[in-house]
């Protein structure tokens, strides 16, 4: 079996704080011996837990990057106990160029794991999560928001799991993240993602989506940097209170009816805006032709009654887009 050619630039077990790159070599046109530089901060501090702290999975989604830069520059080793490796940029091709996948290789990196290392570029960096940076980690926090082409209520999530232990461990994590909302979160296409990658290892992991068309707000920004010292402190990493400056409101996806696809290609009217209530058989979208006046839209109606917890966000959608998710309200997670 090849191993992977991604190397740090930095000691992943050194005590301090440290800035470096994981360098993965890419020979290319314009570079023959060129690299992808992965930029990564350790900090450690003696024995403790390990926390991954990840952002830029998917390039336009900037509420992680955001939060971890602003990590790796202010906390200091004298407040930790354990480490913290964080990668800002995990898709640092994808995120330069202000897309979803990576324009190396086309690779959507959230379903290409476990990855291969002798792979494309985006599945030698799969990889190298998977098998050299998962295992050293007792959590991972993994920062998601919409892109450019969905927008969500904020909420941090873990997923329903075999192991009902794990389950619970990871649904307290999210409450101690503290997000506006909490979802319990059923993937529709969970083959290849670093979710299931990480929670196949058997560790606590936490999840997000924090907003989304492509930008981040100062308030994403602030519930992404609030939200990960709060689980660094919820697992004993770092000292001081959780602050919760909101009641998090428990949601859930428990299936494939939540989520609403577009039948055709159009103009998108949307008829309910995140956070509404909306009952089942409720219009809640219409999809009007784009090429025409006078012909009737496509009328698209709630699966179920629930809460409004994303929507398509470009005005234009094409047939097989999804077009809104509806969570049920829950008393508790």
């Amino acid at each position: 079996m090849s191993a992977n050619p991604i190397q740090p630039t930095i000691p992943l077990d050194g005590e301090g704080k440290q800035h470096g790159f994981l360098r993965l070599p890419y020979s290319r046109n314009d570079s023959a011996w060129g690299s992808v530089m992965i930029p990564v901060t350790v900090i450690a501090n003696g024995q403790g837990p390990t926390a991954l702290l990840t952002g830029g999975n998917h390039g336009d989604e900037y509420e992680g990057p955001i939060a971890l830069q602003q990590l790796a520059w202010e906390i200091e080793p004298r407040d930790v106990t354990g480490r913290i490796i964080i990668v800002p940029y995990m898709n640092y091709p994808a995120f330069r160029a202000g897309a979803r996948v990576s324009p190396i290789d086309q690779v959507n990196l959230n379903r290409a794991f476990p990855g291969r290392a002798d792979g494309t570029v985006s599945q030698k960096i799969a990889n190298y999560f998977n098998d050299v940076l998962v295992p050293m980690a007792d959590v991972v926090l993994d920062y998601h928001s919409g892109g450019k082409t969905l927008d969500f209520l904020p909420y941090a999530a873990a997923h329903y799991l075999d192991d009902k232990r794990q389950q619970a461990a990871c649904v307290e994590a999210v409450k101690a993240f503290g997000a506006p909302y909490s979802m319990m979160m059923l993937e529709i296409d969970s083959v290849g993602m670093f979710d299931t990658a990480v929670e196949s290892q058997g560790k606590l992991f936490v999840t997000t989506e924090l907003g989304g068309g492509g930008t981040a707000t100062a308030r994403s920004a602030g519930i992404a940097i609030r939200g990960a010292l709060n689980l660094l402190k919820h697992t004993g990493i770092l000292a001081g209170e959780i602050e919760q400056s909101e009641n998090s409101q428990m949601l859930d996806m428990p299936d494939g009816g939540c989520f609403h696809f577009a039948s055709r290609d159009g103009l998108l009217q949307l008829l309910a805006d995140l956070g509404d209530e909306v009952a089942a058989g409720q219009p809640i979208a219409r999809i009007w032709p784009p090429d025409r006046t006078g012909a009737a839209p496509e009328e698209v109606v709630a699966n179920r009654g629930g809460i409004l917890a994303a929507r398509h966000f470009p005005g234009l959608v094409q047939s097989g887009d999804c077009l809104a998710v509806i969570a049920d309200v829950t008393l508790d997670g």
